[in-house]
């Protein structure tokens, strides 16, 4: 692994929030960047990195202290410290876990704080620094799962990074390394690509090391057993060898206390379904005692709940726990819900009063129509993987592995087609596409594949195109979304039509369109309302979005501003907007240029063709490119009637901003004369690629393009001048300039 500085190169960034899915690798990637500065290995500008996670800061909730005397408490060596502010070096303060934070932020109520040795709560002393009233010198390095990640405001923020997970090849990779006999790692790898469900979870690192916990164990020990094939299997095994591991390592023996099992899964699951409920990765010994737990105890179940304590604080702070990753929270979660019921006949899930107060009768079959009504109020879907747990461990095949740990007697019996039909129900009733995803992987865990199977029937037949003539019903919509998000095949290209060329179909498709790395909706009949629901999408947390190709659509102003209000976002992380033929008039093209000056960092690629901008638009467009943090490389302006003047203004702004990144510039089927390009042998930038096709040229404009391309510093490599009367005179002026040895051009056409 190697560790990369947000902050390089780059003086005008303080505040870096680096997002990732739990378990994903955001720690480690800290861990590895500190480490390599400790080491003298990298990021040596810095001189101080201070790490304060927010599962520790939790502990000093309610004292009042400065900042130097926060630092004090965590790092004893800067006790001679009277202030570490300073122009002369570099300082970084880095808050791992933003999602773990128990203190408020209130960023709109807290009083302001400018003195490293004034006095307030560590919430205050927060906020004040993330707003840069305290400490502004300071570089920031926060850590945040996405849900938690709108804590801080949009304008304290000056870069987002992401961390993605494994791609496929470092899924195999992992296994290959992580399990010593070759031949078994091959086989693992070969049955987790048979699922495609566990497949696409083992981008999350825990996932694998999980995945690999059991299936080693299964594969080495020829163990007869069915290998997991749902991620409920998977846990359960998972579960089932770190119990049996405990009995072995702490109580010698080899048969398991199912009683003594129980009362500790029941304790730490409902630790796990309080605090589930309640959003909290992390708790503190508090909650243990509330939920039975003995703290010295917990420590013992390794593998499922890691202590965290670090004595040489000096501070009586306590401890703080979590479990291994988010994911075995929910896991023991669904276990304490479905044993609850099991046990005791009770519906936690419905409980206002407490978790074990008495309530009406119930059926196995209502417990689980409450966790799916529950999943689906959720705004931020914290309880979809709790979901697809608790429908999975409702499976007979499921009770049967449980019953080697736990006192499960007779046959739970209820009615899976009710549940199904239950479920399908509620993706008839179209709720968001994510809720519709997730009920569709509850399916797959009940092992229930009848509305896919319609729908694939459907691509089987034609591919999308056989879905032009079709009119699916929202749950078969929802069903095409799912069967694609599961396909073997990557989702580098989505092309809308050849599924549906129509707005609805957008919408319908709308996780698809996250997942994928291009998505073309040329010629779809889109209008504004695709272009709301777009700029959501390429902004959202978990987006995979780089390429937008929106051509031939009817877009107009309107659409494009709704389309602005995603790229100014921070988490847009688009490199390549096609607009060509929106009817685009100088409002929209404003609109465009303020959203990549508010975050100018993403954009490379910018194709405008055949839209409107109008003298004033090509200004402000001259304007941006004047700016040195202005990212474009290519810019596409063919058939926009742009002007001799407009012309001179854009080749101005690349001769005073000779640091441009612009590498291609398409002015053809414009109207910029020959007196539009004098600019041009002034300009002293990095162009590789003109193209002026039909731009009304002479012979006097190859003074001008054949001084140009002989020059030493040119770096033009195509220049095209088809459709104009540059008559053999004109020719005569290009070859002399392709003659001179400066010139680097491969094609002239």
């Amino acid at each position: 692994m190697t560790s990369s500085n947000p902050y390089q190169d780059k003086t005008n960034i303080r505040t870096v929030l680096t997002r990732g899915i739990a378990g994903i690798g955001k720690t480690v990637s800290v861990q590895k960047f500190i480490l390599d500065w400790a080491e003298g290995e990298a990021n040596q500008d810095i001189a101080f990195i201070f790490p304060l996670p927010f599962r520790e800061l939790n502990l000093m909730k309610g004292k009042k202290l400065s900042l130097m005397e926060l630092l004090h408490c965590f790092f004893r060596q800067t006790k001679d410290f009277q202030s570490i502010e300073s122009d002369d070096y570099k300082v970084l303060l880095v808050f791992d876990g933003l999602d773990e934070c128990r203190l408020p932020l209130d960023f709109e109520n807290n009083e302001s704080l400018f003195d490293v040795t004034d006095k307030d709560s560590v919430d205050v002393l927060l906020t004040n620094l993330i707003k840069g009233n305290l400490f502004p010198s300071a570089l920031l390095w926060i850590t945040s799962r996405p849900a938690a990640a709108n804590q801080i405001p949009s304008e304290c923020v000056d870069q987002v990074t992401e961390v993605r997970g494994f791609s496929d090849p470092q899924k195999e990779e992992y296994f290959r390394k992580r399990i010593r006999n070759q031949n078994i790692a091959e086989k693992i790898i070969e049955h987790m690509k048979s699922s495609r469900s566990l497949y696409i979870m083992c981008h999350i690192p825990v996932f694998c090391w999980i995945s690999a916990t059991v299936l080693e164990r299964m594969l080495s020990e020829a163990v007869i057993e069915k290998i997991p094939k749902t991620v409920t299997q998977m846990f359960t095994k998972f579960l089932i060898f770190q119990i049996k591991h405990k009995s072995q390592k702490y109580q010698g023996k080899c048969d398991i206390d199912t009683h003594m099992t129980k009362e500790s899964i029941l304790g730490l699951g409902k630790l796990a379904f309080q605090q589930l409920e309640e959003g909290n990765l992390i708790f503190y010994e508090d909650d243990l005692k509330e939920c039975g737990i003995d703290v010295k105890e917990v420590s013992v179940y390794s593998g499922v709940c890691t202590q965290i304590f670090r004595e040489e604080f000096g501070l009586e702070l306590g401890k703080a726990f979590s479990f291994v990753h988010l994911s075995v929270q929910e896991f023991l979660a669904a276990l304490f819900a479905f044993l609850c019921f099991v046990l005791n006949n009770t519906n936690v899930l419905m409980q206002t009063t407490g978790f074990f107060s008495a309530f009406k009768k119930s059926k196995m079959s209502d417990v689980l129509k409450c966790a799916v009504d529950k999943a689906l109020q959720s705004d931020n879907g914290h309880l979809d993987l709790f979901l697809r747990f608790i429908l999975g461990l409702s499976l007979e095949s499921n009770h049967t592995l449980l019953r080697g740990i736990l006192p499960l007697t007779g046959s739970i019996t209820y009615s899976k087609e009710e549940i199904v039909e239950y479920i399908k129900k509620k993706i008839r009733e179209n709720p968001s596409p994510e809720s519709t995803i997730n009920l569709f992987h509850c399916l797959n865990e009940l092992n229930d594949h009848s509305l896919m199977k319609e729908v694939q029937t459907f691509l089987n037949r034609g591919g999308g195109n056989s879905l032009h003539a079709s009119k699916l019903s929202p749950a078969q919509w929802s069903a095409v979304a799912y069967v694609l998000l599961n396909s073997e095949e990557e989702l580098d290209e989505f092309d809308l039509s050849k599924y549906d060329p129509s707005e609805e179909c957008l919408l319908r498709l709308l996780p698809v369109v996250k997942a994928s790395q291009k998505v073309v909706t040329r010629g779809c009949n889109l209008t504004e309302k695709s272009c709301a629901v777009l700029a959501t999408a390429f902004s959202s947390n978990s987006s995979c979005l780089r390429e937008l190709d929106l051509s031939d659509n009817e877009l107009q102003d309107s659409g494009v501003m709704e389309l602005c209000a995603g790229l100014e976002n921070h988490n847009c992380k688009l490199e390549k907007l096609v607009l060509h033929k929106c009817s685009i008039t100088n409002k929209g093209y404003a609109a465009i240029l303020s959203a990549l000056k508010s975050n100018p960092s993403h954009l490379r690629e910018l194709n405008l063709n055949n839209n409107d901008p109008g003298e004033t638009a090509v200004k402000l467009l001259s304007n941006q490119l004047e700016d040195p943090h202005c990212k474009l490389e290519k810019l596409q302006l063919s058939h926009c009637n742009i002007t001799k003047d407009g012309c001179a203004a854009l080749l101005k702004a690349l001769k005073l901003n000779p640091s441009s990144h612009l590498r291609e510039l398409n002015l053809s089927y414009n109207q910029p004369g020959d007196s539009g390009l004098k600019e041009l042998c002034a300009v002293d930038c990095k162009l590789k690629k003109l193209q002026l096709c039909c731009c009304n040229l002479t012979d006097r404009a190859c003074v001008v393009l054949a001084s140009f391309m002989s020059s030493e510093s040119s770096c033009l490599i195509e220049l095209i001048l088809n459709e104009n009367n540059l008559q053999n005179s004109g020719a005569e002026l290009l070859s002399s300039g392709l003659e001179n040895p400066h010139c680097r051009l491969e094609t002239l056409g």
